[in-house]
């Protein structure tokens, strides 16, 4: 088997595995014959793991960042769109046994650049004019610069209240930006889909389905942290939706299905407390729940649904969804900061996880998806200026605990 050729073979229903459909098109609306008019089930993509070739793993293979994904094409979904160099992220270790993977490293700065790499090529492979999605910010960004790679158009529906960085983020990249109520992205982004046969990125179904391709990209993280460090004891993610999560246990799972790991870690749901969904959905013993949303300032994680992929990476680890108020999320964010590493508040919440569940043993990883350049109060700040004498320079350094 040639190293870049993929082994996807179909679609899989996550709500009955016995149910299964052609590799193409991707069934973006989820599986038909499971879901009802309250819950949506996903499909995810199967391959012929038999034919995974033998040094794809191996511990002499060492990544090299210019593959992007590329490296790990025979068990990702055809890889049709030009890469960016996406994934290859480090795995820090923050403190003893406790590691950060930072995902913030990406081209656009944020995990979602592993599920556009994926969801694009989807795009190309059915010969589409261009995507759409609806986003607060890091996924419209990764959507508009991959569609960019690409030479596709990128429609981005996002909110009123988008800050004025990931505006020009958007923008940068040549994306249509079209600011709406948040209720009406998905309606209109369904009538973009049906009317002029853009690709849709992003949900849009009741209950979260999402893009069956783009979770795939997220395995890679399992496979380079396995790479890195062998199988940790557990790995906390931040979650909105449930894709990245999934992403990660179904990496894992699959290292265990293909003999290189002989068992899980565990997967920790680091939802914030403004809604949390999955871990509603996981107290309710349902596939997924739809709560009210409080005010949150981490919104590129907030949501008021959740999706059956969450339910399946949880319980199939034998994890936790947790649900973490702003207050241990901007504490995260200081404790990474004053270490050097700068991270958007809801790219804190893995940190925030484990600091509000103890002792999970070791190692633990905390991935870390996106950079603090994406918090929504990014360049609102400005610091008074000091004159340039040694007094005043002296009172604001004493100020800040230096002394002469």
């Amino acid at each position: 088997m040639t190293a870049g050729i993929s082994l996807a073979t179909r679609q899989r229903s996550l709500g009955d595995p016995d149910i299964c459909y052609p590799l193409w098109p991707p069934r973006t609306h989820g599986c038909p014959r499971t879901s009802t008019s309250r819950v949506s089930y996903p499909v995810e993509v199967d391959y012929d793991y038999d034919q995974a070739p033998t040094a794809l793993f191996s511990a002499a293979r060492t990544p090299r960042r210019a593959e992007g994904l590329d490296r790990w094409a025979p068990l990702l979904p055809p890889l049709t769109a030009p890469g960016l160099g996406e994934g290859g992220t480090p795995l820090i270790e923050f403190e003893p046994g406790i590691y950060l993977k930072d995902e913030s490293r990406n081209p656009t700065w944020s995990h979602k650049d592993r599920l556009n790499r994926c969801t694009t090529s989807a795009a190309l492979g059915v010969a589409a004019p261009g995507i759409v999605v609806a986003s607060s910010g890091n996924h419209g960004a990764s959507a508009a610069a991959f569609a960019a790679r690409a030479g596709l158009r990128c429609v981005v529906f996002t909110g009123l209240d988008l800050p004025p960085a990931v505006d020009t983020f958007l923008n940068a990249y040549g994306a249509v930006v079209l600011p709406v109520p948040r209720a009406a992205r998905w309606p209109l982004m369904r009538q973009v889909v049906d009317r002029m046969g853009l690709h849709p990125v992003s949900n849009l179904t009741p209950t979260h389905t999402g893009h069956p391709f783009g979770p795939e990209g997220y395995k890679t993280i399992a496979y380079e942290i396995f790479q890195d460090l062998g199988v940790p004891e557990a790995v906390f993610v931040p979650t909105g939706y449930g894709e990245l999560l999934f992403g990660v246990w179904k990496g894992f799972a699959e290292l265990r299905r293909l003999g290189l790991a002989d068992r899980l870690p565990r997967i920790f749901a680091c939802e914030p407390a403004a809604a949390a969904p999955l871990a509603q959905a996981m107290r309710q013993g349902v596939a997924a729940a739809r709560v009210e949303v409080s005010p949150t300032a981490a919104y590129s994680i907030v949501s008021a649904v959740s999706g059956y992929r969450g339910v399946l990476a949880v319980r199939g680890s034998g994890g936790r969804a947790l649900a973490l108020d702003d207050g241990r999320l901007e504490a995260a964010q200081a404790e990474l900061a004053r270490a050097g590493l700068w991270t958007e508040l809801s790219g804190a919440a893995g940190l925030a996880g484990l600091r509000s569940v103890g002792d999970v043993g070791t190692p633990v990883v905390c991935v870390s998806t996106s950079s603090g350049f994406k918090d929504a109060g990014v360049g609102s700040r400005t610091t008074e200026a000091v004159e340039p004498e040694w007094d005043q320079v002296c009172r604001r350094l004493r100020a800040a605990g230096l002394r002469d």
